[in-house]
């Protein structure tokens, strides 16, 4: 008896394009997806917007010379462009020399040298630190970093200071780079370590040789990130440097009260009778628009670096 094999079932394109209410749910998840993109996308466009048309507001409203004072002083009609831009180079440079080379050694002792055990604990207890809120750091800056580390080095400094001001937005920032940099450092390839290894390498040779050169692109990254947190951080400043008021002179002295871009920023804000007079409350924009495109050329530089000396595995 001969049995003829069945023949397969052909699909079309009807089964291929599966349920109708699968494919309506695919839908609406798609649609509600692009929906937010795109309503992100409009609100940030709508703030640079602003942004612009404020700052354009404010360099039309005042002379060009009142940009190259020797204070700010929105009040008084003082807008010295360098005496929030210095200011901000001053703490933000403290700060890194402070978090940089303390979150690389803490990255370097996480991913390298820690035990598992050790690590499972100890990574987060340090993300836990970039909790603290910045009010709390703004007032150890100013309680304990000025007279215990800023006056002993400078006798004669003031109590309020940039320099106490960019210790306390180092120790801020530390967490951010250290976790950052630990992740970057986790990611190169075991392969690489047991390679040096291999070759008789110390465990500190292949560190220095081997995996931080690796990693060199998300370290990059970290680095970056950790400098537009510092330019960005605002109570630290404002309650350390002396930066609180409407009015602060220019000075290109860590161990001298100034100002920063945010910490003018929020001055601005304060109440004040005189802010209502002329282009004040404009320079708020003027200084965000200003802030915004630092930022924007940092990420820019870096991620041209970043592309360059990539290495993928």
């Amino acid at each position: 008896m001969n049995i003829k094999p069945s023949e397969p079932s052909r699909l079309s394109v009807t089964d291929l394009a599966g349920s109708p209410s699968r494919v309506r749910k695919e839908r609406i998840v798609s649609v509600g997806f692009q929906t937010t993109a795109y309503v992100s996308l409009l609100v940030s466009v709508l703030i640079i917007l602003s942004l612009v048309f404020e700052a354009w507001t404010f360099i039309g409203g005042i002379k060009i010379g009142w940009l190259w004072g020797d204070q700010w002083a929105p009040p008084f009609n003082e807008y010295d462009l360098k005496t929030p831009l210095v200011g901000s180079l001053i703490v933000t440079g403290i700060a890194m020399v402070v978090a940089i080379p303390i979150g690389l050694a803490s990255a370097i002792y996480l991913s390298e040298y820690a035990k598992p055990v050790v690590r499972k604990w100890l990574k987060p207890l340090l993300e836990i630190l970039a909790g603290i809120p910045s009010v709390v750091l703004g007032f150890f800056a100013l309680r304990w970093i000025t007279p215990n580390i800023v006056q002993n080095i400078n006798a004669d400094a003031p109590g309020f200071t940039l320099a106490a001001a960019g210790i306390g937005v180092g120790i801020l920032t530390i967490p951010l780079i250290a976790s950052v940099s630990e992740d970057a450092l986790a990611a190169v390839p075991s392969s690489l370590r047991e390679a040096s290894a291999g070759l008789g390498a110390k465990r500190v040779t292949t560190t220095i040789r081997i995996t931080i050169p690796a990693a060199i692109s998300g370290l990059v990254a970290a680095f970056i990130i950790g400098i537009s947190r510092a330019i960005g951080e605002t109570m630290v400043v404002f309650l350390a440097a002396g930066g609180g008021g409407n009015q602060a002179q220019f000075t290109a002295s860590a161990f001298e009260s100034g100002t920063v871009v945010t910490a003018a920023m929020a001055a601005t804000t304060a109440p004040s009778d005189r802010l209502s007079e002329g282009v004040a409350l404009q320079s708020l924009y003027f200084l965000g628009l200003l802030l915004f495109v630092i930022t924007l050329l940092l990420n820019l530089v870096a991620d041209r670096f970043v592309r360059r000396v990539r290495m993928v595995y």
